[in-house]
């Protein structure tokens, strides 16, 4: 990606409100970005299927969870940011850079960071599915088969750390329709029942310490 292709979005010889509003039209796609290059979707996918099987489906509510997300989120990506900062932010802030040269500049740490976390199969596998010969270096995998293989590897991770954190509450509601199968209580609903016990367990072992822990070291 070429600096110059994406001054041409931000034509200089426009008049300043059509450069605000151009710009407004590329500040639309940062929740996409953020989506689909940050350790936000794994992070949101893990906490809402963990609601899940613990059997509250509305607490805590999706604005607390993509709050947490979001925090963790930047927690994480910290270091990518502070260095985007350095080389994007605080020059274009001093104008010795364009908005385009920017962006471009704040690519760089995204992409590197992103091939820290792919799976070369994945980068692989769209490749294959683009019917485009795999490059040679990874400086030259392009933008479209990095982010498509980060997506790819974050939702297998997400539904993988889910599916750990998962099985302690099936069983429990096991065992708990099994007790009331056994009693004869056939028509009791057996998650009536196991909540509560979900609930102090979860409080007692101090879940959300333990996911939130091993949600960041699943990056590091």
């Amino acid at each position: 990606m070429e600096p110059q292709v994406i001054d041409s979005l931000l034509p200089q010889n426009l008049e300043p409100s059509l450069q605000f509003l151009a710009f407004l039209v590329l500040v639309t796609f940062i929740p996409l970005m953020v989506l689909t290059t940050t350790p936000f979707l794994r992070i949101i996918i893990v906490l809402a299927l963990i609601r899940q099987a613990i059997g509250v489906q509305n607490i805590p509510p999706t604005l607390v969870l993509t709050g947490l997300s979001l925090i963790l989120t930047v927690f994480i990506m910290a270091p990518t940011l502070q260095e985007i900062n350095d080389i994007a932010v605080a020059p274009l802030s001093r104008k010795e850079i364009t908005l385009g040269q920017a962006m471009v500049s704040s690519y760089n740490p995204l992409r590197k960071r992103m091939l820290e976390q792919v799976d070369e199969k994945d980068i692989k596998f769209f490749y294959d599915l683009s019917r485009k010969p795999i490059p040679e270096s990874v400086d030259d995998i392009g933008f479209a088969e990095l982010v498509g293989a980060h997506i790819l590897g974050e939702l297998r991770i997400a539904f993988s750390l889910a599916f750990l954190i998962y099985v302690p509450f099936l069983v429990i509601d096991l065992i708990v329709a099994n007790i009331l199968l056994a009693l004869g209580m056939m028509m009791l609903s057996p998650t009536i029942i196991s909540l509560p016990f979900k609930l102090m367990i979860f409080v007692a072992v101090d879940g959300w310490s333990l996911i939130i822990k091993g949600l960041v070291e699943s990056f590091m």
